[in-house]
């Protein structure tokens, strides 16, 4: 068995990949499509944090995924999901949403709500963030499921957003099908403060605002803290106040 060191990776917005196509603007944590780097292919059982803002009328096309659960993070604008298990609806801020894609599902992803809503077309981007992990059995048959928590954030704990510990059976917000992680977000005011978990493997990622981590300094707006084997510290939001996303993670990918 790998030793597990224990530390704090910090990583800077700066250094993600990027991929600017006009209509979409993504900054990726890990390696993802034409962006590799052998040492940087996931955290924990995190394999995917992508940063992205999509403009008004754009989005993914229809494609597809397998055997992966994928949860979406929306902090501005409105996001509409469809998808070949007759799944639609419009995500937005303060809600939880998870697609398991098991055997396979096909999707899209588009910042277009009018055409759902019928309302007036806008101009406002969406900028959400995208996150996936490993299930713990492949070949599961697919599935979707959203809920709304913005209530509960307002509290300026961390909130589970996604989990399958069985901690937390009938109080996250929405599963997902990995026994050994959990998503939690906290919407903390000037000043706010939480404490981490205490887990082998803790992401940290700042998609909005400014904190400090206890014993490793500032993280800004796109920066991100990989945890090894040495959790609990306290995340403490600067002047502005910050959102933060939190993976708790009690196993690993092993690669090769």
């Amino acid at each position: 068995m790998t030793a597990v060191i224990p530390g704090v990776d910090l990583r800077r917005a700066t250094d993600r990949f990027a991929t600017d196509i006009g209509w979409l603007d993504s900054k990726h944590s890990f390696s993802f499509g034409r962006h590799h780097h052998p040492d940087n292919t996931h955290f924990g059982l995190l394999l995917v944090n992508n940063d992205d803002v999509v403009t008004p009328g754009s989005g993914f096309e229809t494609h597809p995924h397998r055997d992966m659960e994928i949860v979406t993070w929306v902090l501005r604008g409105a996001l509409v999901h469809q998808d070949s298990e007759g799944h639609n609806g419009i995500i937005y801020p303060g809600l939880a949403q998870r697609m398991s894609a098991g055997t396979g599902i096909l999707h899209s992803e588009k910042n277009d709500s009018w055409r759902l809503s019928g309302g007036p077309r806008h101009d406002d981007p969406v900028h959400f963030v995208q996150m996936w992990v490993v299930p713990d059995e492949a070949g599961k048959a697919p599935g979707y499921e959203q809920l709304e928590i913005d209530a509960e954030l307002l509290g300026g704990g961390l909130v589970p957003v996604a989990s399958g510990m069985a901690e937390h059976a009938g109080e996250s917000a929405i599963t997902i099908g990995q026994r050994h992680a959990a998503l939690y977000a906290a919407r903390l005011a000037p000043g706010g403060s939480v404490a981490l978990p205490d887990a082998p493997f803790v992401h940290l990622f700042v998609p909005q605002g400014a904190v400090t981590l206890e014993g490793s300094g500032l993280l800004s707006t796109g920066d991100a803290a990989r945890i090894t084997a040495t959790g609990g510290q306290r995340v403490t939001a600067g002047p502005e106040g910050a959102e933060i996303l939190v993976w708790e993670m009690h196993a690993t990918l092993r690669i090769g």
